[in-house]
């Protein structure tokens, strides 16, 4: 199950604080994360390692699933 996109954020300390750890300058960016509810491919690696949630949780349309899930599977 895909991780809300919106907790995501709010666990990094909202938009700002999440754009500023990731590197991006404008927090809009960020912001039209939660309102798509997805991150972009391209940001999944860096989101994965200030969260802990996998690039495959959050893209699995992109990274597959984890393969947690494909060896239970």
């Amino acid at each position: 199950m895909a991780p809300d996109v919106g907790k995501l954020i709010d666990e990094l300390g909202g938009p700002s604080k999440a754009a500023a750890a990731l590197g991006i300058k404008n927090p809009s960016v960020v912001m039209n994360w939660r309102a798509r509810g997805q991150i972009p491919g391209n940001w999944a690696r860096k989101v994965e390692s200030l969260t802990g949630v996998s690039c495959h949780d959050l893209r699995p349309d992109i990274f597959g699933p984890s393969p947690d899930q494909g060896a239970a599977a």
